[in-house]
């Protein structure tokens, strides 16, 4: 079992920062896969950004070049670094582990106010 503990939501005026962390703790595998996922109001959840465990990183379009993401993994913490946020990036944000099984943080919500 893993378990994710999020933190790091909360409200913020556009084109504010904030930083997302996820730390993993249980039976961690070392090859795996960590990564930020978001779900708005009646919208289907979507992935952010993930990065595995040897560095090469994936991002959505609509947040490159303005989240980054990146890992710890002394630490099986992962970070997202969201700059220049935007009201469209308001959403509940989802930590996700995965490597033989598939685990997800219970959320913490992000609200870019106008």
């Amino acid at each position: 079992q893993v378990q994710l503990v999020e933190s790091g939501g909360g409200l913020v005026q556009a084109g504010g920062s904030l930083r997302l962390s996820c730390a993993a703790s249980g039976s961690i595998f070392s090859i795996n896969v960590m990564g930020w996922y978001r779900q708005a109001p009646g919208k289907q959840r979507e992935l952010v950004a993930a990065i595995g465990s040897s560095g090469h990183t994936n991002y959505a379009d609509s947040v490159k070049g303005r989240f980054t993401i990146s890992r710890d993994n002394a630490k099986n913490t992962v970070y997202l670094q969201m700059n220049s946020l935007k009201p469209e990036d308001t959403a509940v944000y989802y930590c996700r582990y995965q490597e033989r099984y598939d685990y997800w943080g219970q959320g913490t919500q992000v609200t870019v106010s106008s």
